[in-house]
């Protein structure tokens, strides 16, 4: 194993990387002046034992039966989908139109009319009637008037895009196909077939239609769909309601790292990240290490989701396992055999509120998002779950001897590029990624198909709103 194999594992994943010799690419050779002991060396040196990993990697120092009781990754996503299955459905809200991208419908959107609702041209032109050629009326057609005169055998008149038909028009002629000679007549210069560029009534649906089903996420182009079917107004899903509570002590807000504090990376994070996963966050709570304010903040929140950052491991101040026993709340999923991220939890303090406990280190705490924040939300909200998709690899990546990674990527072309800087505590790399790629246990060699993760904004979709 590399030195820089090494900075990207936290010390007990480094060891056991060393150790169990996992699947390596053709270009990644094993380092034979290098062992355990100089690994752990190396990333002292190179400042990995860094104060953001501080309390919640207390659990790395050790072997204890925290591994054993921790749930493995997929069964984490699966727990996560059922406890928010378990609050059953949610009241829809009525909201306009222009407030519905993102949300789910809480009802089919059936026509409210025939669309197009009457005749209309396809194209800028002349309604013409009958064989030409045509005279040509005085007073064009323009859209948003009311509906013309009729058309008689040998007449024409000028008509615009979106125009209403008049009565027996038998085809629009394109300005492009037609010409006048010196007595004003109107010749076509290329045939012309009957109906043609004429929108006829209800070519696209008829009232009463169903144009989408219940539970379809609202796209830009399904506004446009909404608005163009008569509707001012939408039954939807409401987007689920989440609390941020950040803690620790040694987080700063402004200005440089200084004296043994850090900046907080999580707070400015997370909420843009959970807008994008469908969520609204509806307050950002700093409460540094106090176990009481902890306390009231849980007891007091309104929120279907509490989402807390840091101390969730065993440490001296690490808080949220006590004030989950103190609200009685139920454990539901307590660590995760995920790198990074192994001490997230999810726990149900009421039948109807659910709280995710994240790591503290950024990387890991976008692991916990992943895991255990984006099945919760997407089911409270009523999305359909994405299509599973798997990418090669371009390069090989390390894996734990035990548990699932989750390692930044960038798609190029057919292949996913493991992305480095990606260290528990590093955001470098998840900043240019386009993907989480899912490693088993043991690693990934190149070329191997693996499952991907889309980052809510790289798709292209409507998340990249952060609406």
């Amino acid at each position: 194993m590399t030195a820089q194999d090494a900075e990207e594992l936290d010390v007990e994943e480094a060891l056991a990387v060393a150790n169990d010799r996992p699947v390596r690419g053709p270009a990644e050779p094993p380092s034979p002046r290098e062992t355990p002991t100089t690994a752990r060396a190396d990333r002292e040196r190179a400042g990995h034992a860094d104060p953001h990993r501080g309390k919640d990697d207390t659990h790395h120092r050790a072997k204890d039966d925290s591994h054993h009781r921790a749930t493995s990754w997929p069964e984490a996503r699966a727990v996560a989908e059922r406890a928010a299955r378990s609050v059953g459905r949610r009241s829809p809200v009525s909201v306009t139109v222009d407030k519905a991208l993102g949300l789910v419908l809480a009802a089919p959107l059936t026509a409210l009319t025939d669309l197009p609702s009457f005749d209309t041209s396809a194209m800028d032109g002349w309604a013409v009637a009958g064989p030409g050629p045509w005279v040509v009326r005085e007073n064009g057609v323009l859209a948003g008037h009311a509906e013309p005169v009729r058309l008689t055998d040998g007449e024409a008149v000028r008509i615009a895009t979106g125009a209403r038909i008049p009565p027996d028009t038998t085809a629009v002629l394109r300005s492009e196909h037609g010409r006048t000679d010196d007595k004003g007549r109107l010749h076509p210069t290329r045939d012309l077939a009957h109906g043609q560029d004429i929108r006829p009534r209800g070519q696209e649906c008829r009232n009463g239609d169903q144009l989408l089903p219940l539970g379809t996420q609202i796209t830009p182009a399904a506004l446009g769909l909404a608005s163009a079917a008569g509707y001012d107004t939408l039954s939807v899903l409401p987007r689920p309601r989440v609390e941020l509570l950040v803690l620790g002590d040694e987080l700063l807000t402004e200005g440089l790292p200084r004296e043994g504090s850090i900046r907080d990376a999580l707070g400015p994070m997370l909420p843009s990240w959970l807008r994008a996963l469908g969520a609204e966050v509806t307050a950002v709570r700093r409460l540094g290490d106090d176990a009481e304010a902890l306390y009231r903040a849980v007891k007091k929140s309104s929120a279907e989701l509490i989402v807390t950052t840091g101390g969730t491991a065993s440490g001296p101040v690490d808080h949220v396992h006590p004030t989950l026993r103190r609200v009685g709340a139920e454990l539901l999923v307590d660590g995760v055999k995920v790198r990074p991220g192994h001490p997230m939890l999810l726990a149900r303090i009421k039948p109807d509120q659910h709280l995710v406990g994240l790591p503290g280190n950024p990387l890991a705490a976008v692991s916990g998002l992943f895991t255990l924040a984006e099945p919760l939300l997407r089911t409270l909200a009523g999305r359909a779950a994405p299509e599973p998709y798997a990418m090669p690899l371009r390069e090989g990546v390390h894996g734990h001897p035990y548990d699932t990674r989750l390692v930044p990527v960038s798609l190029r072309g057919d292949d996913a590029l493991p992305l480095h800087y990606n260290g528990p505590a590093m955001l470098r790399g998840i900043a240019t990624a386009d993907a989480l790629a899912v490693v088993p246990p043991g690693g990934a060699r190149s070329g191997q198909e693996l499952e991907l993760l889309d980052l809510p904004w790289a798709t292209g979709g409507i998340q990249v709103c952060f609406t």
